[in-house]
């Protein structure tokens, strides 16, 4: 169970970090909180998949795979998936090291 909280924790750090721009632009509240519990539910998925290889790039290949259906949605414009997939490459990345180091160190 602790490593369930601790997985959460590092969804809600990604989150909150993946919205502070988007608070400061005054995107729309419904892009906001989609965007904060779409990390909240990748810091509770990435840690845990057993993919063989690095976490790191488990982590970016979840969060990009995620992303992809939001692209979709935002009418894939340059200018919005710019953003999301750095910020997917980053995050992932992150929630990949860090759920390896703390949630899971046997994978």
């Amino acid at each position: 169970m602790k490593k369930i909280f601790i997985a959460l924790g590092l969804g809600l750090v990604a989150g909150v970090i993946d919205i502070i721009p988007m608070v400061l632009m005054h995107l729309s509240v419904y892009a906001t909180v989609s965007a904060f519990m779409h990390w909240v539910v990748l810091g509770l998925i990435i840690p845990f998949v057993s993919w063989k290889m690095r976490s790191w790039v488990k982590g970016i290949v979840i969060a990009l795979i995620s992303i992809l259906p939001v692209m979709v949605l935002v009418e894939m414009k340059l200018e919005d998936i710019i953003p999301m997939t750095i910020s997917s490459i980053i995050l992932g990345a992150l929630i990949g090291l860090f759920g390896k180091k703390w949630v899971n160190t046997k994978l």
